[in-house]
C-alpha cells in the first residue's frame, strides 16, 4: 500500500488529479467523495482539454441536492490520481456549483479500482 496525504477544509477531504485530452492537460482539486459513484469534472475543464461534452453519447444519472440531473459520461486520454495512471478513463461531465474548495469528485469508480482505504483523522488514503 502507497499512502497519500489529503487536505482538508472543514470536513472535506480533498486531493489533486490531473486529466489529458487532445487539447492538453489541465489539474484539478478533487474532493474526495464515498457517497458518489462517478468521478465527476467541470464542464469548463472537459472543453479546456479539447472534449465537447454535449457531444457525449454516454449520459448517466446523477441525484443532487437540486433534484436528478442526466450528464455526458466523457471519455478522456487519461487521468492521473493517488499515483495511478488511468486509461482508458471516462469522467461524468457536471459543474460542481458554489465550490471554490474543489473542481470535481473523485469518486467510488476510481476509489475501488484503486482498492483506497481512507483514513479520516490522519488525513491519508492508502492504494495498492
Amino acid at each position: 500500500m502507497i499512502s497519500y496525504r489529503l487536505s482538508r477544509i472543514g470536513n472535506l477531504l480533498i486531493t489533486r488529479g490531473a486529466v489529458h485530452g487532445p487539447g492538453g492537460t489541465k489539474v484539478v482539486r478533487l474532493l474526495v467523495d464515498t457517497g458518489s459513484s462517478f468521478t465527476i469534472l467541470p464542464i469548463e475543464v472537459l472543453e479546456a482539454i479539447g472534449w465537447d461534452p454535449a457531444a457525449g453519447k454516454d449520459h448517466v444519472r446523477l441525484i443532487t441536492g437540486n433534484g436528478i440531473v442526466i450528464a455526458p459520461r466523457v471519455p478522456v486520454e487519461w487521468f492521473h490520481v493517488l499515483g495511478r495512471e488511468l486509461k482508458p478513463f471516462s469522467v461524468v461531465a457536471h459543474t460542481i456549483p458554489f465550490s471554490q474548495s474543489f473542481d470535481g469528485l473523485l469518486a467510488m469508480d476510481v476509489l475501488t479500482r484503486l482498492q483506497a482505504q481512507i483514513n479520516v483523522q490522519q488525513q491519508i488514503i492508502e492504494v495498492s
